[in-house]
């Protein structure tokens, strides 16, 4: 088994309970009423990090010719990428009310990490 390959089976636990965590805090803060303060911003960028280092390793086992059986798998890594991209060109408008905004954008990539991690078969 490859080194990329053990990292990409077992930093998925990380990337989601990460994305996971600091969404659910986004989303408290939220309902609080209160903003987010630097830790909530150092810790949805270590999210978004790991959810993007997971991204990464899969595009490299793609690369190198190691495929899902089940094409879905990599379906929802595009989409993942695609909706972190989204996220940064409309950031201003996420700035309005941060902690929703990223609370609810980051327990939708934990939500699209857990598809493609069922879907592997």
């Amino acid at each position: 088994m490859s080194s990329v390959l053990w990292f990409h089976q077992n930093w998925v636990y990380v990337a989601l309970t990460a994305t996971g965590l600091v969404g659910i805090w986004g989303l408290v803060l939220a309902s609080l009423r209160r903003q987010p303060g630097r830790a909530f911003g150092i810790g949805a960028g270590i999210a978004i990090s790991a959810i993007l280092i997971q991204v990464a390793a899969g595009t490299l086992l793609y690369i190198d010719g190691l495929r899902p059986l089940n094409g879905f798998h990599v379906f929802y890594g595009v989409v993942i990428a695609i909706t972190l991209s989204l996220s940064y060109v409309y950031r201003a408008q996420l700035r309005r009310h941060p902690a929703l905004a990223y609370g609810l954008l980051l327990l939708f990539v934990m939500g699209l990490g857990f598809r493609a991690w069922t879907n592997v078969s």
